[in-house]
């Protein structure tokens, strides 16, 4: 039975090639995400950097991308842990309630870890489905480390009971 998910995937840009990989692996195991993520084409890129769009402009669509996903995952690659806006994606998804998973890309370290992710992040797991999967799905609420052993989580999640 195919899983169907709405899923924000923050990540530097210079990942993008590992977007197209982490969907590709959950579809190969029947888990279809619908990737609501920004991926900039190059000619918008370059208005970015030149300036003539406003940082308040791509808040708002990142925004709505965003209320529009159940789960934010955030690739964890050798660049990603000094990319202002991986950083503040993963702060907005925490004020929006959303469910925030780390997933190692292949060479990430614990180095390259968000500051925002390790203030917020319900999971960080290694590149591994079922690690995937069950994160995504809050069936596990592990931290680990790239090799895949466990480390302790830098906060300690929320819990309430009725």
């Amino acid at each position: 039975m195919t899983v169907k998910k709405n899923i924000f995937i923050s990540h530097h840009h210079g990942d993008d090639s590992h977007v197209d990989s982490f969907t590709q692996m959950l579809g190969r195991h029947d888990y279809r995400v619908r990737n609501s993520s920004v991926r900039m084409k190059p000619a918008n890129e370059r208005r970015v950097q030149q300036g003539r769009v406003k940082d308040e402009t791509i808040k708002r669509l990142l925004r709505m991308k965003m209320r529009w996903a159940s789960t934010v995952v955030v690739l964890i690659g050798p660049k990603t842990h000094n990319r202002p806006w991986v950083n503040w994606e993963i702060e907005q998804a925490h004020r929006l309630g959303r469910r925030i998973v780390g997933v190692y890309l292949r060479g990430g370290t614990e180095a390259n870890v968000p500051k925002a992710l390790n203030d917020y992040g319900h999971a960080i797991v290694n590149w591994n489905t079922k690690s995937v999967v069950d994160a995504i799905e809050a069936k596990d609420n592990r931290f680990e480390k790239p090799s895949g052993e466990l480390r302790e989580p830098v906060h300690s999640l929320a819990t309430s009971q009725c």
